[in-house]
């Protein structure tokens, strides 16, 4: 019963995850590494700036 319990744990896991945004470095690294070999990636630190900044920069109503 727990062997098949842990994969659907994990898998429930990995679903909030994504649904939260945790991943979001970890996909970063993911694409950039297939995409984008040449260059260096962000740190962790930066790519959160930077997506808080893209997010939170700006006028984003219509009045």
């Amino acid at each position: 019963m727990a062997a098949r319990l842990t994969p659907r744990l994990a898998a429930f896991w990995k679903g909030i995850r994504q649904l939260s945004g945790d991943d979001a470095y970890e996909r970063y690294l993911a694409h950039h590494t297939a995409c984008h070999p040449d260059a260096p990636p962000l740190s962790r630190k930066e790519f959160f700036r930077r997506s808080e900044e893209s997010k939170w920069s700006g006028v984003r109503r219509c009045c």
